[in-house]
């Protein structure tokens, strides 16, 4: 290593001196800080935001890690660390207590409570929103809020959350944003500049461990660029193109020739049997393709012996997760030894423990077991939540060493393996097959590389039909993930923001947001582009100008006139009446065009030319013109909308004076938060659910939350609970149908239909059924039931606060029904 100069070392030692703190909390980690690291910590010390973007596993962590160190310095100060995700709220929290210890610490997502009053909260980005509205005690005293994950602000159904709370947050709150690599960091930190006060915008895209690209053709693993010296950019292998194009017969040969080789070495291969010479066709059998893929176990088999586990293996559906696992267990491939097999067990035996006997049998749980111990596992949404905690314990242990996972995995949860392999570069998006795109390249290639581990991450392109590596280059060479706003106004977050600042003050508000300042910045643009095209119209009209007359008034006769004859060839079924209204229309058009003076001109054709160009570009502006239009204040004009309907539904009225108030209607819906806010409120408000029981309730609020696959055609009237349950469900579907109506007549998009498909096994569930049935009559995977639960307890639970006396009990009881068994299990 070389000596640092004197400048650099004084350099050091002036950084050293204007940052104490961050120099200390430097030197308590375990590896030395990277320059965006330091950045970032610097910045916060000084007492600005900061907005750091940088890959997966880079470790901008620390960062938000070091705002919670500065909470810590100051008695009485604190530190909310926000996360989008449950899993990443659990896995924070455990790592933050391990540092500051349980008093310290606690965690709230929703379902979770865990000492809400510590001076370190970790918890979901919906809670602190919640606060926030609420202007919760727990406030007080509040200094840094680390939101991770900010890229989430894109995500169509719960984005607008991060844009309330970075709106919402007091001036006094320093705001740590960390991010994925985004191509927009900048424009989004000006955005957090102009809303937050001074924030810093720190980029990173250099990787901790550098990342290997291969493609997997049959049992060799081929470089996917060409590194050899003196190429001075990357390039695409030659040989993966001359696969590509089917000339592989240098690819046969020269894997002959090493196969050869290394049989005679080992004393393997007959002394008379050679491989094909140079050219000469290889003989194979006519059922084998030319590049058949190895089977999973092959792979994972190839893998092992090349010292390239553990690996991520992204297959883009759930059946493909647990199908792999199967396929590695008939192999019989283990990867443990017996000392790992048994601390797997000890681990799986202690998290596990609180699940009851009868259902370890219903979740597979034996299977699972065992699969583990063999050092093999899926992870995927249908998975039982405490499964996957098990699955990325043992897998951060390097206990487990090949996990076969949907997407999912790469948004967030620290799982970092040496190799990740992609089997495919399209997945299902719901409608149809597409590519994925270099962002989701990025994302889920980042996995690869554990730092302080291993030198180097592997990315593995599994060889498919069709492959072009030209593609998969660009897909591995470009960092494009733009963050594009979602924000739109809820009824929820009117009656919030009416109720706290008055409705003017409330329409400034979200014009300040992130979906208004782009739509803004895109409009700068636009002007821009109709500023010069009224130069070039000008330009034009010059050309065109005729002695004879008003050219510009004269071509547009021709232009009527053109129009005119078109439509008239066009529409040759017309009646006769509009044929003749035509003809009327074309004479005069004709008279007016020959009485012009400018008809006359010896030069009107190239008068025209110009005139034609000028029309032309006219059009081309008015459209930008009415873009500009459309896009300036759109914000404000939805959330305008959005209370004309609360209006008309009597949640506020306007006093004589101007000034709009909440009515008791609005003040109920203050608290009540999700998709269905309205709906939600307005049940409530004509007593849609009183004399329900317990489980109808669960029943109604799971129909309220569920969102159905694309091909579930529903239970039908006969699979429906019977009971209560029914002329309460038909009420609020007839509800929904006049909400819905409300909503397109002020222009709003409105709300999927209610969807009752998960009610029956909810209802079951509520009553106390077994799992087993339950999981019968759902028809769907104990992770994904799960899920749902826990949406129903989510809204049970605001039921239980914001209903009347007897719903709120009976959604209390309902909540209880349905929080037991798995859905109450936690790990944390």
């Amino acid at each position: 290593m070389s000596q640092a100069s004197p400048a650099e070392r004084f350099a050091r030692a002036s950084q050293r001196a204007q940052h104490p703190l961050t120099t200390e909390f430097a030197a308590m980690q375990r590896f030395e800080l990277d320059e965006f690291q330091v950045a970032g910590c610097q910045a916060l010390e000084e007492g600005r935001s900061v907005l750091v973007a940088a890959p997966t596993g880079a470790g901008k962590t620390i960062v938000g890690e070091f705002a919670v160190h500065l909470a810590m310095q100051e008695p009485g100060e604190k530190a909310f660390y926000t996360t989008p995700m449950k899993a990443l709220s659990n896995q924070k929290f455990r790592e933050l207590v391990e540092v500051y210890g349980p008093d310290e610490v606690g965690l709230l997502t929703g379902d979770t409570n865990i000492n809400g009053s510590a001076r370190i909260v970790v918890m979901t980005t919906e809670v602190l929103r919640n606060m926030l509205y609420a202007d919760s005690s727990a406030l007080h005293g509040l200094r840094y809020v680390v939101m991770d994950e900010v890229h989430y602000l894109a995500d169509r159904f719960r984005g607008a959350v991060w844009e309330e709370v970075i709106i919402h947050l007091p001036p006094s709150v320093r705001l740590v944003s960390l991010s994925a690599t985004v191509s927009n960091a900048e424009e989004f930190g000006d955005w957090l500049d102009t809303v937050r006060g001074d924030t810093q915008v720190i980029v990173s895209e250099v990787r901790p461990v550098p990342l290997e690209q291969h493609v997997l053709v049959r049992g060799d693993l081929l470089p996917l660029f060409d590194d050899r010296a003196g190429v001075a950019t990357a390039q695409v292998n030659q040989e993966l193109l001359r696969i590509r194009s089917g000339s592989g017969a240098t690819y046969e040969n020269n894997r002959r020739n090493q196969a050869y080789r290394s049989g005679r070495q080992a004393g393997t291969i007959a002394q008379g049997r050679r491989p094909p010479r140079p050219g000469q066709r290889p003989v194979r059998s006519a059922n084998i393709p030319r590049f058949e893929r190895l089977d999973r176990p092959q792979v994972v088999d190839l893998l092992a012996r090349s010292n390239l586990l553990p690996a991520i293996f992204f297959i883009f559906s759930r059946a493909g997760c647990d199908g792999a696992v199967q396929q590695v267990r008939r192999a019989n491939l283990r990867l443990t030894s017996a000392e790992e097999r048994q601390e797997i067990r000890e681990i799986v035996e202690e998290r596990t423990r609180t699940l009851r006997e009868e259902d370890l049998a219903v979740l597979g749980f034996w299977e699972w077991r065992d699969n583990l111990e063999r050092g093999v596992a899926a992870h995927h949404a249908g998975l039982l939540p405490a499964f996957k905690e098990v699955v990325e314990e043992l897998f951060q242990r390097k206990l487990v060493k090949a996990v076969f996972a949907t997407e999912t995995l790469a948004l967030g949860i620290n799982m970092p393996a040496r190799t990740v392999v992609l089997e495919k570069l399209e997945k299902f998006n719901g409608e149809a097959r597409v590519a994925i795109t270099s962002g989701e390249y990025t994302q889920l290639t980042g996995r690869a590389g554990r730092r302080g581990i291993d030198v180097e991450g592997h990315a593995v392109i599994q060889w498919t039909e069709g492959l072009d590596p030209q593609s998969v280059a660009a897909l591995a060479s470009r960092r494009t993930y733009p963050l594009n706003s979602s924000f739109r106004p809820t009824y929820n977050m009117a009656v919030n923001l009416i109720d706290q600042f008055g409705r003017s003050r409330a329409r400034e508000i979200l014009e300040s947001s992130f979906a208004q300042f782009q739509a803004d910045r895109a409009v700068v643009g636009l002007a821009r582009q109709v500023r010069e095209a009224e130069e070039s119209l000008a330009g034009y009209e010059q050309a065109m100008t005729c002695d004879r007359g008003d050219f510009r008034e004269y071509s547009a006769i021709r232009r009527e006139l053109a129009d005119v004859e078109k439509l008239n060839r066009r529409d040759a079924t017309a009646s006769r009446a509009t044929r003749e209204k035509r003809q009327r229309e074309l004479l005069s058009l004709r008279k007016r065009m020959q009485r012009h003076p400018a008809h006359s001109c010896p030069d009107r054709e190239n008068h025209a030319r110009w005139a034609e160009r000028y029309w032309k570009l006219k059009r081309s502006t008015d459209k930008t013109r009415s873009q500009i239009r459309s896009r300036t204040g759109t914000v404000a004009r939805t959330f305008d909308r959005v209370v004309d309907v609360l209006t008309e539904l009597q949640y506020v009225v306007a006093d004589d004076d101007g000034t709009t108030r909440l009515t008791p209607a609005g003040r109920t819906m203050r608290r009540i938060y999700g998709q269905r806010d309205l709906l939600v409120a307005e049940s409530l408000r004509r007593g849609l659910w009183s004399g329900l029981d317990a489980p109808a309730m669960a029943a109604i609020a799971c129909s309220l939350v569920y969102e159905p696959r694309r091909d579930d055609a529903g239970p039908g009237e006969h699979g429906l609970p019977r009971g209560v349950f029914r002329p309460a469900l038909d009420a609020t579907q007839t509800l929904w149908q006049e909400l819905d109506d409300l909503e397109r007549e002020h222009r709003l998009p409105g709300t999927e239909p209610i969807a009752a498909g998960l009610a029956s096994a909810m209802h079951q569930w509520a009553r106390g059924g077994p799992l087993d049935r339950v999981l019968v009559d759902a028809d769907m995977a104990a992770g994904d039931f799960v899920r749902w639960a826990k949406q129903t307890i989510d809204l049970l639970d605001q039921l239980s606060l914001v209903a009347d006396g007897p719903v709120a009990t009976v959604a209390r009881r309902a909540l209880d029904g349905v929080r037991r068994g798995i859905v109450a299990y936690s790990t944390v």
